[in-house]
């Protein structure tokens, strides 16, 4: 798979969580930004202008879903893929991804690391058609 032409920033604030991640994609072939927080991803995605990102809801600075609607409220990422994980299993939750713009919506308890692998893989390769 030709994954290396391939950027995907991961904003987590868990950095066990956001460099298993960020290793295993590596791993995989693309290219990895990573940000700890919502403010720093949202400025990493203006800045590189990913093909995808991992974004966490609960998090420091700004939330998921607010850098979710700024992201695709904007002209040049609106239509970046994102995949939104968190651990909160909340239908209210899901609709207000969906309804933001969000790609994916990823139960963090509910998925295995190579899950996510092949998520990414399926965004990507959506994003091509």
């Amino acid at each position: 798979m030709e994954t290396s032409n391939k950027t995907i920033l991961i904003v987590e604030d868990e950095a066990d969580l956001r460099e298993a991640l960020a290793t295993a994609l590596a791993y995989e072939g693309y290219m990895i930004l990573q940000a700890g927080d919502g403010e720093d991803g949202l400025k990493k995605a203006f800045e590189s202008k990913p093909d995808l990102i991992l974004l966490d809801i609960i998090m420091p600075k700004k939330d998921g879903l607010e850098v979710l609607k700024e992201i695709k409220s904007d002209d040049s990422l609106k239509d970046t893929k994102i995949i939104v994980m968190t651990v909160l299993d909340d239908l209210e939750k899901i609709a207000e991804v969906v309804e933001s713009g969000g790609d994916e919506y990823i139960v963090k308890t509910d998925i295995t690391l190579e899950g996510i692998i092949t998520k990414v893989a399926e965004n990507l390769k959506a994003q091509e058609i």
